[in-house]
């Protein structure tokens, strides 16, 4: 994909702290037609035009992760900045307010807290597999040229539950529990899912990222 403003390939800026799967997103990001870039300190967040935070693990060690290389403030001031983001799994988590995986405060960019799926007789946990999308907000770029239910490849214990529902972009069904697959507000885009996991369908949602720059 071509930057229409500077006729070069886009550059999207994969974050750092040691808690994502940063090989798999950045192959992701090359075939979806961008140019990744992988960075790890404040000053190359203050220079990226859009970023991505992965994650996989534990909602306290990421934050204390984070924190332990200064980039909490320089990632808030960036999104406060309206420059594209993209959370995945781990890194939609750390965009809220708390976490009853653990007591660190999140980043606290959005109103809310993560909640642990409920134990029921028939599902398991952590919810790990493929699942169906309900589009609760279809204008949300990330779902442009895709079908209304998709489906999608998820592991995860935790949801985020935002206090203003309205951010919902997508939700997903495990046993009779209705929990968020995906946020959309303002430049703040994140998922529940592993889009560079969920084959042409996750790839064509990061194609859909990388176009929206």
């Amino acid at each position: 994909m071509i930057n229409s403003k500077t006729n070069s390939p886009i550059e999207i800026s994969i974050i750092d702290y040691q808690m994502g799967n940063l090989y798999s997103v950045c192959k992701g990001i090359e075939r979806s037609g961008g140019i990744p870039k992988i960075i790890n300190s404040a000053k190359e967040i203050k220079k990226a035009d859009a970023l991505i935070l992965p994650g996989v693990g534990s909602f306290d060690p990421a934050m204390r992760q984070l924190k332990k290389q200064d980039l909490i403030n320089p990632l808030k001031e960036a999104i406060y900045e309206k420059k594209p983001f993209l959370g995945i799994c781990l890194g939609l988590h750390l965009l809220f307010e708390d976490s009853e995986e653990g007591i660190e405060p999140g980043l606290g960019i959005l109103s809310g807290s993560v909640k642990r799926i409920k134990n029921e007789p028939d599902i398991t946990i952590p919810h790990m597999g493929w699942n169906q999308l309900q589009l609760t907000n279809p204008k949300c770029y990330l779902w442009n040229g895709l079908t209304k239910y998709p489906w999608v490849y998820f592991v995860h214990s935790y949801f985020a539950q935002p206090k203003n529902p309205n951010v919902i972009a997508a939700a997903v069904t495990h046993g009779t529990q209705q929990v968020t697959a995906a946020i959309q507000y303002e430049n703040i885009s994140a998922v529940q899912f592993h889009p560079e996991k969920s084959a042409a369908i996750g790839l064509h949602m990061l194609n859909n990222f990388v176009q929206q720059n």
